[in-house]
């Protein structure tokens, strides 16, 4: 099995369209069986599509209208075999953007699951965060996938109470296989903070336990949200609701191994279940 999990930053990179048919390249060359996307965003304004223009998509959320700049549908379609995908939003992003989460995959969607782990649910607020999950079969498992973008820390709204809400909302889905991949805001080199949190919520770190891994570090500049960042962070990952075994993770879309397509570079996990 073979995941990966990227922050898109979606049309917010300079040369954006260059970057997105890389990004496409890059998957079609990796063939992951399942993707997960942070800062999938789509304009306010742009124009809806048609129930015919969205044949691979498994709506999360009766209520949520598909614009035709949808990131996660403008990917898809640069792909060489459409995946079937599901894209919800959380929050206005950057002032003129539907910014959510997408779930894309090689095999059908059984089941979707897309609800907020914020207290806070202001649509205006970038604090409401949401997670987005899909229900598939990947080698013959059914496992669930979960794309989540989280507050930090120290925060108006904590990511204390955000993993709380979250674990809620996923532990009636065991014994599946469930994982939990995304931006989360909160690094592992900090101690007593997300990362040891989250640890001790007895979830797994598929990096800590692949036979072959790297520095994993998918932020090593100042970006939005960590303006003041001088280091290199491991801010990124897929975290799994029982120890599997990984054969690697590997950070990708770096420019060593993929193309830099966003201020996140993505990560790449393969394990066996």
């Amino acid at each position: 099995m073979k995941l990966l999990t990227l922050n898109a930053h979606a049309w917010m990179e300079e040369n954006q369209h260059d970057k997105l048919k890389q990004l496409a390249a890059f998957i079609n060359e990796q063939q992951f069986d399942v993707i997960a996307l942070q800062e999938v965003n789509q304009s306010i304004e742009e124009t809806p599509l048609s129930v015919d223009d969205l044949a691979a998509y498994y709506s999360a959320d009766p209520e949520v209208v598909i614009k035709r700049d949808n990131y996660a549908y403008v990917l898809n379609g640069l792909l060489s075999d459409a995946y079937h995908w599901t894209w919800a939003p959380a929050h206005v992003g950057f002032a003129k953007y539907d910014e959510g989460l997408a779930i894309l995959s090689k095999t059908p969607i059984t089941a979707t699951v897309s609800e907020y782990v914020s207290s806070i649910q202001d649509y205006d607020n970038y604090r409401s965060r949401k997670i987005v999950g899909i229900q598939t079969v990947v080698d013959g498992v059914q496992s669930w996938f979960v794309s989540g973008h989280y507050n930090w820390w120290k925060d108006e709204e904590s990511f204390r109470g955000l993993w709380d809400r979250t674990i809620e909302l996923l532990d009636p889905l065991a014994p599946a296989p469930v994982f939990v991949m995304g931006d989360f805001n909160n690094a592992a080199e900090m101690r007593g903070e997300g990362y040891d949190y989250v640890m001790q919520s007895g979830w797994s770190d598929t990096y800590s336990n692949a036979a072959v891994r790297d520095a994993g570090h998918t932020v090593i500049k100042a970006i939005a949200g960590w303006e003041s960042n001088a280091e290199p962070l491991r801010i990124d990952y897929v975290f799994s609701s029982k120890a599997v075994e990984v054969q690697s993770s590997t950070v990708v879309l770096n420019g060593k191994t993929g193309p830099v397509v966003s201020d996140h570079f993505g990560i790449a996990v393969e394990l066996e279940l």
